[in-house]
């Protein structure tokens, strides 16, 4: 997980606190003054980030001692401990709110994550996310996302084609987009299609898309287009405003794929704290 983006984002948020030194702790303790501190969970969650966490303490002070207990994807239950420090305390505490930072974004991105697997465990359905990313911090929320058991759509643009809304439009119709991108395409790159009613799918059907997105459908209206679309050897894929509470209806009534922006734009922070055991 630890990239040269992630490295870059680790000095930019340590920049952001740390630049004008931690006036706090210097004053407060000797260079040689040491401490071990526990970061542990609040309440059950599933860990992501351990590693991102463990490299900000380093970046701080290279003789912090970081030891990861819990690996990426690991349930922790209330009180579970995800990492173990020790060094001179005024590092361990220089470094602390950034690492939480890192850790409880993550963290809480996997563990909604979770959620959303275990509301569909059972199925054939996969569920996947979205480019909806925190600017930078894409490659570490699919990463996140991945440890909560679900799955990893489009990376960036060039991932896969795509059509959608503002695509149909500026081609002047479905048919039309599918069309042009089947003739433009690079040829092992499967033509994915947004519809959002009945007659845009038959559309897309005539015109030789290879995956459908239904967007901002009912179940019931799922249904229906999934077994068309499955009638011709077209993959399914079912998006738009669905939620813990709505996603096993649209399970039953036939996507393969289903696609939640809210795993990483809507997952609420966990809570994980460090305490100093002097």
């Amino acid at each position: 997980m630890i990239t040269p983006r992630t490295d870059h984002l680790i000095d930019l948020a340590l920049e952001e606190d740390v630049a004008h030194g931690d006036l706090t702790s210097r004053a407060a303790f000797t260079d040689d003054h040491r401490s071990r501190a526990i970061i542990e969970a609040g309440h059950e969650l599933i860990v992501s980030g351990a590693e991102v966490a463990a490299r900000v303490f380093a970046k701080v002070d290279a003789r912090m001692k970081v030891t990861s207990v819990a690996k990426e994807g690991t349930r922790l239950k209330r009180g579970g401990i995800a990492l173990r420090v020790s060094g001179p305390t005024a590092s361990i505490l220089t470094a602390e709110r950034t690492a939480l930072n890192f850790l409880q974004r993550l963290s809480g991105i996997a563990t909604l994550s979770r959620r959303f697997a275990d509301a569909v465990m059972g199925t054939e359905v996969r569920v996947v996310d979205t480019r909806k990313t925190t600017p930078g911090f894409r490659a570490l929320e699919k990463a996140a996302v991945a440890a909560g058991g679900c799955g990893n759509h489009r990376f960036d643009l060039g991932s896969g084609v795509l059509i959608k809304d503002n695509h149909i439009v500026a081609c002047g119709g479905v048919k039309a987009a599918v069309t042009a991108a089947k003739a433009r395409a690079p040829h092992p790159l499967r033509i994915e299609v947004e519809v959002t009613n009945l007659d845009e799918l038959a559309e897309a059907l005539d015109a030789g898309a290879e995956i459908v997105l239904l967007d901002n459908m009912t179940p019931a209206q799922v249904e229906v287009a999934a077994a068309r679309a499955h009638g011709r050897g077209v993959l399914v894929e079912v998006s738009g405003g669905i939620t813990l509470a709505t996603i096993a209806d649209y399970a039953r009534a036939g996507a393969d794929l289903i696609s939640v922006g809210a795993l990483t734009h809507s997952a609420p922070a966990v809570d994980i704290g460090l305490d100093v055991r002097a």
